[in-house]
């Protein structure tokens, strides 16, 4: 039995004109059809570099996926990391690396220049460039040679080795921020939606600012639109606060003041549950409740200073550090339009909700400044980021909540953090998010990626109408939703695997399965939608593995219930007819050539009869792959 040992040629046809355009292929030919290729050369410019990689990897050396190592076939050529890094970036005229082409290629696997964990980088490049003589114009024009190279990258070759073997959460960076950008177009198309009046500074908003940013666990980045513009949080700003009280006071703490049910109300109403507690920290009753829980039982012996210091400096520890700031304009109107907020205290305090000594003014205060708190995509994103990372900011890699915390954040997140349209956001999108009345979107992927989307224009429930509808897009495109199922949804892509890994893993899956006989296997490959005809590298179908291990049962499957084509022919040429023959299979070979003969004769009567009707097209030579009933 001949199954496939080929690392990813399982995924790619031998054909090279098979290889799907891109903007590369040309400089992939290229490099194919030079004398080169029989060796261990690496590509001799950074452009565009991470889409030449699945190329590189398959013809002229490779990165090993589940390893610590990276490899290629001359050991004499390059004995670590480093080496391979350098050779395949550097220039073959001058042997040497350009830092900008380098730091180009380093983007495109989601990785900035200006992410904290690459500091030691950048210093080493500035002392580089310090004492060469400032020979080029900055740090990042400069020539490398192999040892300034390996010196300059060795503290953080971790880090950039998982970034080039496609290591990180999402591998296929540039071909999922391809689809953030489709959906991003898409929805700006969207002019539904009127923006929030009710605080006179929010209304003076532009209605076409439209941003969205994207931020992994492992701190791939992403921006497009109006990102860098500062909004305040408004109710962005609840699940932060309910985070910072369950990671200092507990969980069985803070729930003795505020409720864990979805109102079914407006998030501004007048109610309390049947406790006389707020129902959830995500409507406004609840969010004040957790701001008096700050004020009057963390550090209570800081004043209203201090305490706003203490919340700003626990969201900057959530946002890595990324510009975050405070709108006073915003403050004081809100303060100025809060009646409803100021009933909701007053009525939370005639029922006694708060904890003792508390003063209900600087509550309201600090619950306003909390929303007044500025910030833009970028950062929020950072923090939803953390979100999803169990409260591990992915660009600092500082430890900012406890993983139980982030999992009850997450929790009323997906309940109640759409307002009223909550249910519905839960069942049509499935993953936890908190919108605000600004126009901004926290979308938290667990274990995957932190989303923000701002859009000033909110529907009638409060929501941003763009940012929910690229909520939709994006899981109807791939696998987010909580209750989707990762191995049989094959109408969604999972961005969390590599390229080509799902249909490596279907090849090689089915090939087994025929080569073994399991006939039950090949039905549900069959029920899931799995293309029946795919091969191997060296184009080995499985109704050649099941010919060649005798399986007739697996034949008849394969040509009466899948339609596959009864004569396919390898890379050597070899039908599985053949593969029956040559080891022996006499009652496979009776019925291949059986069925060979019916067809051939159904196809010549066929001919015939469209001949006589003077209506004859010619007939397909082989079947094709019968649909699913």
């Amino acid at each position: 039995m001949m199954l496939i040992h080929r690392r990813i040629n399982t995924e790619l046809p031998s054909n090279q004109s098979n290889l799907p355009t891109r903007p590369s292929q040309m400089l992939n030919k290229r490099a194919a059809m030079s004398t080169k290729l029989g060796k261990v050369k690496y590509l001799d410019a950074a452009f565009g570099t991470a889409a030449k990689l699945e190329y590189s990897q398959t013809r002229e050396y490779s990165f090993i996926h589940d390893s610590h190592y990276m490899y290629t076939r001359d050991q004499d050529q390059a004995t670590n990391a480093e080496d391979v890094l350098f050779d395949m970036f550097k220039k073959e005229e001058t042997g040497l690396v350009s830092v900008a082409e380098f730091l180009a290629a380093l983007r495109i696997t989601g990785l900035r220049k200006n992410d904290p964990r690459l500091q030691e980088l950048t210093d080493n490049l500035k002392k580089e460039h310090a004492n060469s003589g400032a020979q080029a114009i900055s740090h990042e024009t400069q020539k490398l040679d192999r040892e300034q190279f390996r010196r300059i990258i060795n503290p953080n070759i971790v880090l950039i080795s998982r970034a080039f073997r496609h290591q990180f959460i999402i591998p296929d960076w540039s071909g999922f921020t391809k689809h953030i950008e489709d959906f991003y177009w898409k929805c700006k198309t969207n002019t539904e939606g009127k923006v929030a009046s009710y605080i006179p500074q929010l209304a003076r908003m532009n209605p076409e600012y439209w941003g969205v940013s994207v931020c992994t666990i492992d701190g791939q980045r992403f921006s497009i639109g109006d990102t860098s513009i500062p909004f305040t949080l408004q109710s962005c700003s609840k699940p932060l606060t309910y985070a910072i009280a369950l990671d200092r006071l507990g969980q069985e703490m803070v729930h003795q003041y505020v409720g864990q049910e979805p109102s079914g109300r407006n998030f501004n109403e007048l109610v309390l549950d049947y406790n006389k507690k707020p129902h959830n920290p995500m409507i406004n009753a609840g969010a004040i409740l957790v701001c008096s829980l700050l004020k009057t039982l963390v550090k209570p012996e800081m004043g209203l200073a201090e305490k706003f210091d203490f919340a700003m400096n626990y969201f900057k520890r959530l946002a890595g550090g990324e510009n975050l700031g405070f709108n006073n304009a915003v403050f004081l109107s809100e303060r100025e339009a809060a009646d409803r907020n100021y009933a909701l205290g007053f009525y939370m305090r005639e029922h006694r909700c708060y904890p003792e000594k508390t003063n209900l003014q600087e509550v309201m205060d600090f619950y306003f400044q909390c929303c007044a708190m500025e910030a833009n995509c970028e950062t929020m994103a950072v923090m939803a980021a953390t979100l999803a990372n169990g409260g591990i900011c992915p660009i600092t890699e500082e430890k900012v909540l406890k993983p139980d915390s982030v999992r009850d954040v997450l929790s009323l997140m997906h309940s109640c953090g759409m307002y009223d349209y909550s249910g519905q956001f839960a069942f049509k999108v499935g993953i936890p998010a908190k919108s605000g009345v600004s126009g901004s979107l926290l979308v938290v992927i667990p274990n995957v990626m932190g989303i923000c989307t701002w859009s000033p224009p909110l529907d009638p429930l409060g929501n941003s109408c763009r940012g929910v509808q690229f909520c939709e897009e994006l899981v109807n495109e791939f696998n987010f939703h909580r209750y989707d199922n990762l191995k049989h949804a094959t109408n969604k892509k999972d961005p969390r695997r590599h390229k080509y890994e799902t249909k490596g893993l279907s090849i090689v899956n089915l090939l087994f399965s025929a080569a073994s006989g399991d006939v039950t296997a090949m039905r549900r490959h069959r029920l899931s939608g799995m293309d029946m005809t795919l091969s191997d590298y060296d184009g080995r179908t499985a109704l050649h593995l099941a010919a060649s291990e005798g399986h007739l049962d697996c034949v008849e499957f394969l040509i009466e219930h899948c339609g596959v084509p009864h004569d396919p022919k390898d890379r050597w040429g070899k039908r599985p007819v053949d593969e029956a023959e040559t080891f022996g299979h006499m009652q496979v070979v009776e019925y291949l050539n059986n069925y060979a003969l019916a067809r051939k004769t159904e196809l010549e009567n066929k001919q015939n009869e469209c001949i006589d009707n003077n209506s004859c097209r010619k007939p397909p030579e082989t079947a094709v792959q019968s649909p699913l009933p």
